[in-house]
């Protein structure tokens, strides 16, 4: 399995960072509406999760561990799958019925092959998400944007809705933009 080496800064002023990344360089890899299913394993274990996604051009299907929530807490086995609809209707087949839809909008960048994220989720405000092959590339990143340190959170996305804006996202059946 892989280890995702991620952080995220909440509540990000999404042109002034947009300005910083296009001035660093930073190239624009596209604009995506992300879709997602997600399903509780069998028996369902906590911080453990399958993921179905799709922003339009690629469709994973990825087996999630948050062993913390640290920078490298997160643990993922990833698979390209060719259809969204199709797979979630073969892992309904076989017993896997999505706990939840949700929807999010994602603005992503390349800077020092590292990959910078601007996701607008419902309800919440826009956050930064950075992730590169190790520790160091992401703060390297974090320095490049002159990111004050103390803004870094290492919350997966559901424990950022819960312990940050008191929201249960495993209780909404879809979560979506109006």
């Amino acid at each position: 399995m892989k280890t995702e080496y991620e952080i995220r800064i909440l509540e990000i002023n999404k042109e002034e960072i947009i300005k910083s990344l296009e001035k660093l360089g930073a190239v624009k890899k596209g604009v995506y509406n992300q879709k997602r299913y997600v399903y509780d394993l069998k028996p369902i274990q906590k911080n453990k999760w399958i993921r179905l996604r799709t922003n339009g051009q690629v469709t994973t299907l990825t087996y999630k561990d948050i062993e913390s929530n640290t920078i490298g807490g997160t643990k993922e086995l990833e698979i390209q799958v060719e259809d969204f609809e199709k797979t979630n209707e073969f892992l309904e087949k076989i017993g896997f019925i999505n706990r939840n839809y949700q929807e999010n909008n994602r603005i992503q960048y390349i800077l020092n092959g590292v990959e910078i994220d601007i996701d607008s989720w419902p309800m919440i405000p826009t956050y930064l998400e950075i992730e590169g092959k190790n520790e160091e590339s992401v703060f390297k990143v974090v320095d490049l944007l002159q990111i004050d340190k103390s803004k870094i959170c290492e919350l997966n996305c559901n424990d950022i809705y819960k312990e940050i804006y008191n929201i249960d996202i495993s209780k909404i059946k879809e979560l979506k933009f109006e």
